[in-house]
């Protein structure tokens, strides 16, 4: 077969270059892994997908295909899968039928080049896009009954926005009564009607959707397989969803945009500009770094991909509460058992888990688990796992075994969960083992219920999480200037600003002169960016920039009017937004609109207001803005402060109250405290008996801390949460495994500025 003559070769260059010679360790898992592609046919996907990923010099393959060295060895993925004995079989093995299924992380502003290649390269005859199958969920079946009912926006949003998105239109009824959150609503004889066409509705086609990253290519003609259609975005597109795709034999190729991969190749941009220094992506070992292991051992992660969420953080401070570790290996193994373990089903293991981590003694469930589960201090964290512990103790083969972990992740609903764990028990007990035990591990099994995460995939973005964690060590202005473009992230704008000023950066507003389109960010200062600015016109953004790149830097205002043609409102949305500070003092804004204003009326041209050509006025001169008036046009234009942080205009209010600072809060354990908090976001969550209750990360000027709404205080108070203003909170502090949060006994406002 040439393809695969050609892909050996490939695949051998690509190791001699990974490790410098082929060993015989190495030699051996390459043959293994390329006699099984040869026997399965797959030559052609693998040199396929080598070519899409060699397109980007930052991508990162993940899923279970990060386990195959020759994944590794052609570019594909990054992870070493001998370094860190990923489990090979969970990608492929000799049992399974369907093809295998390989998932890229591009930069998410360069997917859709990726794509055009994809489809110049194979042709739109042998290549189209996966679909989705959009159906009607709770709340989208229920906003569209409502709509045909005539309910106004704000009603049906008073109820959708209150849901889960989970939530089922069927369980409406019973939110509504049992859920807090509704205290103050009833639903009348025509939302109840409502209620009853939309749990009916619930569940069928709306209509066909472009799955995330889902490519197909065959070697012919694609609608010889599969019925094809046009999107509304003009791709090919298959009218199956993913699993009927690949049931139908069809290989599929996942190209998704990472808006981290973003952030890091921007903040590498930046750096380069601004020192000279070039990092190569493909080499780089940020845990060799001392400062980045200090980070991301202190849960320092805000803005790193992966590992920014308040239950990440937490855990990382968990379980390096004893101090940062020194082995970067080590390191960076508990990071991909971090980001693996942090899921719903799993939160009863996660305190054992750490006590292990940190000394506590511990036996494995059983001998013959000793090997399959030493790593992970004998539970169960990535989904292999489970196919491990079916071969070890029921003597499933690796086909089995990975059935058994597609049935425990509801992929495969035709199958029955109870028949494989009959299977299960009557396997392990040949092997003389107890229910007891059966039953122990068997739990662990169930917790991979939902999902979950295999090892390979974890460990290529604990990869990304950690040359994000250097980045912020090392050069945070480029760093968090470059997560706030790219828009990504677990947090707002004005959060990010937040951990900035932490940080030590200074905030620069926008200028006419010094900003771009994007956050700029250089030595220890941060740069707004035009993008900030609400409502400014793309048209006038790009007018701005070329005029400047060709003229040079605007001398004053009346310099910019007659240089640049925009529309007043455009200009007006400029000097609010303070980008003529600089050039004519943030004392002559009010002039500077008057003189707008003016000359709008005066050229009268149509409609449009331009001003292009406005001559001097010889125009009243108002008083300048208070600081009020000036922060309040910062919100109005930039959608947030960002000359100061929102309780800095509640200092007065916040002394005489004299609160625990937040980066105080571990020196509290154990006491009844108070503390202000501007919100900064939440996540609700049912405890082991259903009933509602919602963990929320605050901050003050000095930290974020994270707060506990247990069901009683959660009843008491929900209806308050979620509001951007200051907080006044009351509580006792909790502290585990090092790590204080806040139990909530009672919630107020600050009380209005003075």
């Amino acid at each position: 077969d040439e393809a695969f003559v050609v892909l050996e070769a490939r695949a051998r260059e690509g190791a001699r270059r990974r490790y410098g010679a082929i060993d015989a360790r190495v030699e051996e898992r390459l043959r293994r892994e390329l006699d099984l592609i040869f026997a399965k046919g797959f030559a052609h996907y693998f040199l396929v997908v080598e070519e899409l990923a060699g397109q980007s010099p930052r991508t990162c393959g993940r899923g279970s295909a990060a386990a195959s060295l020759v994944a590794y060895t052609l570019g594909i993925t990054h992870v070493d899968p001998l370094a860190y004995n990923l489990f090979f079989e969970r990608f492929l093995n000799e049992g399974r039928l369907d093809p295998p299924d390989i998932d890229i992380d591009f930069p998410w502003d360069e997917r859709d080049a990726i794509l055009d290649f994809a489809f110049r390269r194979y042709g739109a005859q042998r290549a189209a896009m996966v679909a989705n199958h959009i159906s009607f969920k709770g709340r989208s079946s229920l906003r569209e009954v409502a709509k045909v009912f005539g309910f106004e926006e704000a009603e049906i949003k008073s109820v959708t926005a209150r849901l889960s998105g989970y939530c089922r239109a069927g369980g409406v009824a019973a939110a509504i009564a049992e859920d807090p959150l509704f205290q103050d609503r009833s639903l009348n004889d025509d939302w109840q009607q409502v209620l009853r066409i939309a749990g009916r509705l619930e569940g069928q086609l709306r209509h066909l959707g472009l799955h995330c990253g889902g490519l197909v290519v065959v070697p012919d003609e694609i609608r010889r397989y599969v019925p094809v259609q046009v999107s509304t975005r003009g791709l090919p597109l298959i009218q199956w969803e993913k699993d009927q795709a690949e049931a139908a034999g069809l290989v599929k190729i996942d190209i998704l945009g990472n808006r981290s991969l973003a952030v890091i190749r921007d903040a590498l941009q930046a750096i380069k500009e601004q020192t000279g220094r070039e990092i190569d992506y493909a080499s780089w070992q940020p845990l060799e770094d001392a400062r980045t292991r200090r980070r991301l051992c202190r849960g320092e992660t805000m803005g790193c991909f992966y590992i920014e969420s308040p239950a990440t953080r937490q855990l990382l401070r968990r379980m390096f509460e004893q101090g940062p570790a020194e082995d970067s290996a080590f390191l960076f193994e508990h990071l991909v058992m971090a980001s693996s373990i942090i899921r719903p089903a799993a939160n009863n293991f996660i305190r054992e888990f750490i006590a292990r981590m940190r000394g506590k003694s511990w036996r494995s469930l059983h001998p013959l688990l000793d090997t399959v589960l030493e790593e992970t201090y004998g539970i169960a964290i990535y989904q292999e796992q489970i196919t491990q512990i079916a071969m070890a103790l029921a003597g499933f083969t690796a086909f089995e075994g990975d059935q058994l972990r597609k049935i425990i992740s509801k992929k495969h609903k035709a199958q029955t969960l109870k028949d494989y764990r009959e299977k299960f028990f009557a396997g392990a007990r040949k092997k003389g083992i107890d229910d007891k035990t059966l039953q122990a591990v068997w739990e662990q099994i169930l917790s991979f219920g939902g999902y979950s995460f295999c090892k390979p995939h974890s460990a290529s973005y604990a990869l990304v999480s950690c040359k994000s964690a250097y980045l912020k060590a090392h050069y945070p202005a480029q760093f968090m200037a470059a997560v706030i473009s790219n828009r990504g992230g677990f947090y707002s704008p004005l959060a990010y600003l937040s951990e900035a000023r932490r940080m030590g950066l200074t905030i620069l507003p926008p200028d006419i002169n010094q900003s771009e389109d994007h956050y700029l960010g250089w030595d220890r200062a941060l740069r707004i960016g035009f993008m900030q600015i609400q409502g400014l016109s793309r048209s006038a953004l790009k007018t701005v920039l070329a005029e400047r790149k060709k003229g040079g830097d605007f001398r004053d205002f009346q310099d910019f009017l007659q240089r640049v043609r925009l529309d007043c409102t455009d200009v007006q949305r400029l000097i609010k937004a303070g980008c003529f500070d600089t050039l004519e003092g943030r004392s002559r804004r009010p002039v500077l609109l008057w003189q707008c204003l003016a000359g709008s009326q005066q050229n009268a041209v149509g409609e449009t207001g331009l001003l292009f050509d406005a001559p001097a006025l010889d125009l009243p001169r108002p008083p300048a803005y208070d600081d009020r008036k000036v922060l309040a046009q910062e919100i109005e234009t930039l959608g947030m402060l960002v000359s100061c942080h929102p309780l800095c205009l509640y200092r007065r209010q916040i002394e005489r109250l004299k609160p625990v600072p937040a980066r105080s809060l571990e020196e509290w354990a154990g006491r009844y405290i108070a503390m202000i908090g501007w919100w900064v976001t939440g996540k609700r969550v049912r405890d082991k008996n259903g009933r509602p209750m919602e963990f929320v990360s605050f901050e003050d000027t000095t930290a974020i801390f994270d707060a506990t709404f247990f069901p009683s205080a959660y009843g008491r108070f929900c209806r308050k949460l979620s509001r951007l203003r200051p907080y006044v909170l009351k509580g006792r502090v909790e502290e585990e495994f090092g790590v204080a949060t806040l139990r909530v006994e009672w919630v107020g406002f600050l009380e209005e500025k003075e």
